[in-house]
């Protein structure tokens, strides 16, 4: 894991905004092999969108072949309400570049079969190829898209009840009022961003210090689903100074001297030459393994096999106990004498009349 480290949240942002610009243009997209990218709403993003579309202007870079994939989206709300995730991503991002409407995807809050939608939109994401980059902010408990502390690691795109503390960050959107916050969305699992070819998160701030402490220096903890990050091959979060409060000092300096190194030998993370670029012959598919449910489609995790759990299909059978035999000491000893002089067998004891002495 890669943690990069900027004086505020400007240069944080602008460190992931140039990152995204590279990533694409190093992959050269085309209409038939475009570059996917998966993107977050929130507090956090809100600057590295707005230098994408500086960059977009600039002529910098060109979205035209990049194919999107948003996190998350109310469920209840209509897509023209302003705070719904389609209205932040257009106001925000997508009606400032040149990026075609039919290459957005955003789940549909208001879909008469909820779990229908949440089975189409992993079916698009394998569709074209799975996610080259998917960019995430966080919540205050550690939360990657809306899956809330306690959230199956091996989770995929559904139906997910909000947690209060997630309704009452977000009333900030809602005029402060936590009655007008949805209290459900649909959101990517945790697998499913897992299976991206790469992981950007973007933290800002001393409140999500907590949730960066518990990634980074403790271990996998499906209450923090940040944590899952340390089973991905190639994740990085990038934060400011403020958000590694929680941080130990020692900590804090070993991931600087790391970049240090790193960038006084020229290097740059860099993609086994196995994952797909933009200039491979041909695009290969995201493997799901597909089984049977009684409501909805669930892919075995494929990221990990930490995260697949195998049922035991036999049971060890206890072995039985033999039946309890007396034992004598004197038959321990292999003197055959002894064994017949000193006490003798059970069965050939004599009880003595009480009173007389042995």
């Amino acid at each position: 894991m890669r943690l990069i480290i900027r004086d505020d949240a400007e240069a944080s942002s602008a460190y992931v905004a140039q990152y995204v610009v590279d990533r694409i243009k190093a992959f050269n997209p085309s209409p038939q092999n475009p570059f996917v990218l998966g993107l977050p709403t929130g507090s956090s993003p809100l600057i590295v969108y707005r230098m994408l579309v500086e960059k977009y202007k600039a002529g910098h870079i060109s979205f035209e072949n990049v194919v999107t994939f948003n996190m998350d989206e109310y469920v209840g709300i209509p897509r023209d309400h302003p705070e719904s995730y389609h209205s932040f991503m257009w106001k925000h991002f997508f009606s400032h570049v040149n990026i075609h409407p039919s290459n957005v995807h955003i789940l549909n809050g208001n879909a008469p079969n909820l779990e229908a939608e949440c089975i189409a939109y992993e079916e698009a994401i394998k569709a074209v190829g799975g996610i080259d980059l998917f960019l995430a902010g966080i919540g205050d408990d550690g939360h990657i898209a809306f899956n809330e502390p306690g959230s199956s690691l091996a989770s995929r795109t559904r139906v997910k009840t909000l947690a209060y503390d997630t309704i009452l960050a977000n009333s900030r959107f809602f005029d402060n009022d936590v009655n007008k916050v949805p209290r459900m969305a649909l959101t990517v699992g945790v697998q499913t961003v897992l299976e991206a070819r790469e992981v950007v998160v973007i933290i800002l701030g001393q409140r999500k210090s907590l949730a960066l402490q518990r990634c980074i220096e403790q271990g996998v903890n499906h209450m923090w689903t940040l944590s899952s990050l340390q089973l991905h091959p190639h994740p990085m979060i990038v934060v400011d100074e403020d958000a590694t409060a929680e941080l130990q000092v020692k900590t804090v300096k070993y991931f600087k001297s790391i970049e240090k190194v790193a960038l006084e030998q020229g290097f740059e993370q860099i993609l086994p030459s196995k994952v797909r670029t933009g200039n491979a012959a041909s695009v290969p598919q995201t493997r799901v393994d597909e089984v049977s449910s009684p409501t909805i489609l669930a892919p075995q995790p494929t990221t990990s096999c930490l995260l697949r759990a195998t049922p035991a299909t036999e049971y060890p059978v206890r072995s039985v106990s033999p039946e309890l035999v007396p034992d004598r000491m004197a038959s321990r000893i292999p003197e055959p004498a002894l064994n017949n002089r000193l006490t003798p067998n059970p069965d050939q004891q004599v009880l003595r009349p009480a009173g007389i002495a042995a």
